[in-house]
């Protein structure tokens, strides 16, 4: 027994030999830049190249149509994704989960009249399950041979063509042993290779890493699409040797995809609409942290685009780190106002202030909206500042204090922010600029109650 092992170790060595090249081939940097090569060939521009590419997905998240929508845009030179024009070329579909009939019933969907149809006759479908190292790359070599323009191989999904693991080799090793042979063969007759996977339920923090298995696979692919969808919609990231990396934000309706743009600036755009949302809901200036509370979203991230947003003149700053929609707080309209039926008005005269328009056309005095916080824009400390100058606390109805705090919860709502310092009817609260109004009507309230 032991020699027949000796036997077979020497015969390996052997082997070995025998196919291991005399001399390490090398090619001098010098003649290597003189060398010409074929441009990179793209088969669905800034997506899709030449190569073996794997396109990830939860399940039920739209992949088969995904890949439907490329493999058509190429079979007819027509747009995938909706935007993006495609060389004509022939493609063969490979499609183990689904049928034929399912296969017809989506073409059905996508092109529902028979006559709008584009001719599809360069888009071949397989149905046979039959594995890598079963005869699969020399079938794909005779499709390759017999059509005259091979573009694009869609292999859905890549689980059904892959054979037993290697119970020498770990998970990694395995895997990439296994995809290279298919890679190699994409390479060298510069045609894509998509194939459909799966990602793990947990996802990951770094997109490759939440493919299915090993990250074998996501090492020998050229190129990786990983689809997802969140609370912000479904995004196609992508990352290749190849490609630039990049995360585009996407739209699917009636078996269609849309691009909608880069994701970042779609949910940059999506934010700023909810800020604005938030502001108009609300009614008055909102502090960051109220715009925080309001939308859910992070509070750098609020900071961060309410600046670009004052920048672009989609909000207006006014008063102390308050945000508004126009320039001037609602109320400083410029009308009269001896009223107080919403909000604590008075009148007062404002000395060195330029006269509106609004007063030009018959008003001659400046509306006080919620004197507490602003007068005709001015920030809450120089409105409290002048009210008091001018007028008495019996006069005003509610005495104003400088202090602005950022400490005390509001004695009204019993939420924490910015609040000020109000003194009435003998007490002396704490409480935000949009409770005021509201805390006064419930003390008068209560004291009319008390009174009957």
């Amino acid at each position: 027994m032991e020699s027949n092992r000796q036997l077979d170790a020497q015969i390996l060595r052997l082997d070995a030999r025998a196919s291991t090249p005399e001399r390490l081939r090398r090619t001098n940097t010098v003649e290597l830049m003189a060398r010409t090569f074929d441009p990179l060939k793209w088969v669905v521009p800034g997506y899709l190249s030449e190569g073996f590419l794997v396109l990830a997905g939860r399940q039920k998240l739209g992949k088969t149509w995904l890949a439907i929508d490329m493999a058509l845009a190429v079979a007819t030179g027509g747009v995938a994704m909706g935007s993006i024009m495609c060389e004509q070329g022939d493609v063969l579909y490979i499609d183990l989960e689904n049928g034929e009939r399912r296969i017809q019933s989506r073409i059905k969907t996508l092109f529902p009249n028979e006559r709008d149809r584009p001719d599809l006759s360069r888009l071949e479908w397989a149905t046979e399950p039959l594995r890598l190292d079963g005869g699969l790359l020399e079938l794909l070599d005779r499709w390759r041979l017999e059509v005259p323009a091979p573009r694009l191989v869609v292999i859905d999904v890549l689980q059904r063509i892959k054979p037993p693991g290697n119970r020498n080799q770990n998970a990694y090793e395995s895997d990439y042993s296994t995809w290279a042979p298919l890679q190699k063969w994409a390479t060298e007759h510069g045609i894509a290779v998509l194939g459909l996977h799966h990602t793990k339920k947990g996802g990951a923090d770094d997109p490759l890493e939440a493919l299915s298995g090993s990250n074998g696979l996501s090492a020998c692919a050229d190129t990786t699409l990983v689809l997802d969808a969140n609370q912000n919609g479904k995004t196609l990231y992508v990352r290749g040797r190849d490609v630039d990396e990049k995360e585009t934000a996407l739209l699917f309706a009636g078996g269609f995809w849309t691009i909608l743009g880069e994701a970042a600036e779609v949910r940059r755009s999506d934010e700023r609409s909810q800020i604005i949302a938030a502001l108009q809901d609300h009614g008055d200036p909102m502090t960051p942290a109220e715009i925080v509370a309001a939308t859910g979203k992070p509070r750098v991230s609020v900071q961060r685009l309410l600046g670009k947003m004052a920048k672009a003149g989609e909000v207006h700053k006014v008063g102390k780190s308050r945000y508004w929609l126009e320039p001037m707080p609602p109320g400083n309209s410029g009308h009269t106002g001896n009223t107080r039926s919403n909000t604590i008005a008075a009148t007062a005269e404002i000395p060195d202030e330029p006269v509106t328009d609004l007063e030009e056309a018959g008003n001659t005095g400046n509306f006080i909206d919620e004197p507490h916080v602003w007068i005709d824009g001015k920030p809450a400390r120089q409105a409290a500042a002048l009210l008091r100058s001018q007028f008495t606390p019996e006069e005003l109805g509610v005495d104003v204090s400088e202090v602005i705090s950022n400490r005390h919860k509001c004695d009204h709502c019993w939420k924490r922010g910015e609040t000020l310092e109000v003194h009435h009817g003998g007490y002396r609260r704490h409480l935000h600029r949009y409770c005021i109004d509201r805390w006064i009507a419930d003390y008068e309230e209560r004291n009319a109650d008390a009174g009957e």
